[in-house]
C-alpha cells in the first residue's frame, strides 16, 4: 500500500497553482441545505466540449472548513469548483474526498493540491489508481484533448478509510463509510447527520443508467444497508438529487432486472453476446444513456453469473 502511495504521489509533481487561475468563472451550484452545495453533472459521456463535467460534485462548510466531495472531471472544472467555493466562504478548504476512482470524480484534484488539504479516499482507491490511472491519462488525453487534459494529475488520498472515518469541519462532523466492492473497488459515501445529506458517489444513480465496474451481486447485497443511513436526501454519483431511500428505488430495480436476466440466459445457456443484446431491454425508456451502457453491464454480469 505504500508502495502505492509513494508512486502515484510522484505523478502528482509539477502541478500548477490554483493562484495562477485566480479569474477563473465559478461552477454554478445549488444550496441543498444549508451548507451543503452542489453542482449537477451533465447526463452525459465525458467529452471535451462538457470539460469532462459530467458527475455531481459538491461541498460541505462548518463552522471552521470546507469538505469538498469530488472534483470533477477535469482540472479545469475543478478550479471552477474552487472559485465558487471562495466566493461562498474563506473557510479553509480541510478535505477533498474522493468517492471513488472513477476519472470524472477526481480529475480535478490537481486545483486543490496546493491548498495542502487531506485527500480522503477507501483503503483500496491508491492501489486501484495506480493499476489505472496511467491508462486513465493517455485514454482520456486522447478522447478529449491537451488543452483540457495535460494539466490533469493522479492525485492519491492521503488519509485512507477502511470503515468509516468521521471528519470534524467544526461543530459539524461528517461521516465517511467505505464500502465492499459493489459500483466499483472503491466506493465511499458521505454522510452529513447536520442536513441529513448523504453524498452517493456512484453507489446512486438517478435517471442515468448504473455503471457496474464492480460486482453487480456485491452491489444488490449492500442496497439495504445503504438505504438504512437516516438521510433525508441523496446527491446521487449522476442526476438530480432526490429524496431518501426513493432516491434508490429504480436503481434496486434495473440491478435486480438484469441480474435476472442474466441468470436465466445462463441457466438456460445463451451466449454472452445474445444475452448480452436483449438482457434488462424492458429497462431501456426508464434511463437515460442506456444504449451507452446497458451492454457492457450486462457483459459484467454474465461473467460473474456464469461460474455460480
Amino acid at each position: 500500500m505504500r508502495f502505492c502511495i509513494a508512486m502515484l504521489t510522484a505523478l502528482t509533481a509539477s502541478i500548477a497553482s490554483p493562484s495562477v487561475h485566480a479569474q477563473e468563472r465559478s461552477l454554478p451550484v445549488s444550496e441543498v441545505a444549508p451548507g451543503v452545495f452542489v453542482h449537477e453533472g451533465r447526463m452525459a459521456l465525458m467529452a471535451s466540449d462538457n470539460d469532462g463535467a459530467i458527475a455531481n460534485i459538491g461541498f460541505i462548510v462548518g463552522e471552521q472548513a470546507v469538505a469538498v466531495i469530488d472534483t470533477g472531471g477535469s482540472v479545469r472544472e475543478g478550479r471552477q469548483l474552487r472559485a465558487t467555493i471562495r466566493a461562498r466562504t474563506d473557510k479553509p478548504i480541510r478535505y477533498v474526498i474522493n468517492t471513488h476512482g472513477h476519472p470524472d470524480h477526481l480529475f480535478g484534484n490537481a486545483a486543490f493540491a496546493a491548498d495542502g488539504v487531506e485527500f480522503v479516499g477507501h483503503a483500496r482507491l491508491p492501489q486501484a489508481l495506480a493499476a489505472r490511472g496511467p491508462f486513465y491519462l493517455e485514454a482520456f488525453r486522447r478522447s478529449m484533448g491537451g488543452d483540457l487534459m495535460d494539466e490533469v494529475r493522479i492525485v492519491p488520498p492521503t488519509r485512507l478509510v477502511d470503515g468509516s472515518l468521521t471528519l470534524d469541519l467544526g461543530a459539524r462532523p461528517i461521516i465517511v463509510k467505505a464500502w465492499p466492492v459493489a459500483h466499483s473497488d472503491s466506493d465511499v459515501t458521505v454522510f452529513d447527520p447536520a442536513s441529513r445529506t448523504l453524498f452517493a458517489g456512484d453507489l446512486v444513480f438517478v435517471r442515468h443508467i448504473p455503471v457496474i465496474d464492480g460486482s453487480i451481486k456485491a452491489w444488490l447485497k449492500i442496497l439495504d444497508d445503504l438505504a438504512a443511513i437516516p438521510a433525508e436526501r441523496v446527491v446521487p454519483g449522476h442526476g438530480p438529487v432526490s429524496r431518501w431511500p426513493d432516491g434508490l428505488v429504480a436503481e434496486k430495480r434495473y440491478l435486480e432486472t438484469l441480474a435476472a436476466d442474466i441468470r436465466r440466459d445462463v441457466m438456460e445457456g445463451r451466449p454472452i453476446a445474445r444475452a448480452a443484446e436483449h438482457a434488462a431491454a424492458t429497462e431501456r425508456g426508464n434511463w437515460e444513456l442506456f444504449d451507452d451502457y446497458n451492454i457492457r453491464n450486462a457483459t459484467a454480469a454474465y461473467s460473474q453469473f456464469e461460474w455460480e
